[in-house]
């Protein structure tokens, strides 16, 4: 029995994408394979409870690298705490969080943990969960994804 190959969309290593749920329109995210999770930029970030009884998360984004002047606060549902290993060896809690990322033509729910990522060249890191299966990554190429309009 043949497997049926299916073609994947070549991205760089580096794309502008978006996510539409928490008003974040564009935002240069860096692909990363070597990291499991994904990551975006937050501060502020408040647990809260809606009337209904769901836990919410309330946070705010720098959306620009080295620009605090722009700030999107952004609402999402919880998904969880847990302990993400960084790049540097230190486990930190994080709040997670469920929201659609769109990149080019593509919408797909993704899980985002939420850190302060000042210090980091990149106010997004994609992580090889988040695209397995749906991306083959140019490590040599940035921006090939049309970007959002």
């Amino acid at each position: 029995m043949q497997k049926k190959l299916v073609k994947k969309q070549i991205i760089g290593w580096r794309e502008w994408v978006s996510f539409p749920e928490l008003g974040l329109e564009k935002i240069k995210a860096k692909i990363d394979t070597g990291a499991r999770s994904s990551a975006l930029h937050a501060y502020d970030i408040q647990t809260y409870k809606t009337r209904t009884g769901k836990i919410k998360v309330k946070f705010a984004v720098h959306p620009i690298q080295k620009n605090n002047r722009i700030i999107v606060q952004c609402h999402a549902d919880l998904v969880d705490q847990r302990f993400v290993k960084s790049s540097s060896g230190v486990k930190e809690l994080r709040t997670t969080v469920l929201t659609q990322l769109k990149m080019g033509d593509v919408i797909w729910p993704i899980e985002l943990t939420l850190t302060n990522r000042d210090t980091m060249g990149f106010r997004l890191l994609i992580g090889r969960t988040a695209i397995k299966k749906k991306f083959l990554v140019d490590p040599q190429k940035s921006f090939l994804v049309v970007p959002n309009k």
